[in-house]
């Protein structure tokens, strides 16, 4: 099923063609890929988190990376990644009226992490390969910082929160995943 779901996505571009065959090679050659014990990588599921009009994106100040980013997390045994993109960014926002805008992967990405201290242990450098949905929530309710990850949970303009990122890295995959927000709402539009 989990292979079926990422086979059958179609890439955007090539760094997710490639991004899409090195996940699957990683699961043929990982049965715990799942798991946080593998310590090369482990499966994720992320969430860009807008408002209904697509106008504001929702994000949290992660404390390890010390930057604006999006919300999500580690499978952990989960091979539901919507269910788990859902219930981080529940998690992580406090925000409880969230719901995913269509079901379908919004994007596909490999992404290194660096070597940091989590509760006190030692995490080496490793990759996450992630899966992004976007999900749609009531920007009307109160935001809750989940302490023990992030300082700071915030709606921002769509096209003003990249000035906020500090993870150089990162804006490369927000950007690319704004571009496809923007398709669909002018896709939206033009049904009206």
């Amino acid at each position: 099923m989990t292979k079926d779901l990422i086979k059958n996505y179609k890439p955007k571009c090539e760094q997710e063609r490639i991004d899409q065959q090195a996940i699957l090679s990683f699961l043929d050659c990982n049965p715990d890929a799942f798991y946080r014990t593998n310590l090369a990588g482990h499966m994720t599921a992320s969430a860009i988190v807008v408002d209904s009009k697509m106008e504001k994106v929702l994000f949290a100040f992660h404390n390890i990376y010390n930057s604006w980013s999006w919300v999500g997390g580690h499978n952990d045994g989960n091979e539901d990644f919507l269910a788990v993109a859902v219930d981080e960014a529940k998690e992580e926002t406090g925000v409880k009226n969230i719901y995913p805008y269509n079901g379908e992967i919004l994007g596909i990405d490999t992404i290194l992490v660096h070597n940091h201290i989590k509760k006190g242990i030692y995490v080496p450098d490793h990759l996450h390969f992630n899966l992004t949905y976007l999900l749609i929530a009531d920007d009307s309710e109160k935001l809750v910082v989940k302490a023990d990850e992030n300082s700071g949970v915030k709606w921002f303009a769509i096209d003003e929160v990249l000035d906020y990122v500090s993870e150089e890295r990162m804006k490369v995959v927000y950007q690319k995943a704004f571009h496809e927000i923007k398709r669909i709402k002018e896709k939206n539009k033009s049904k009206i």
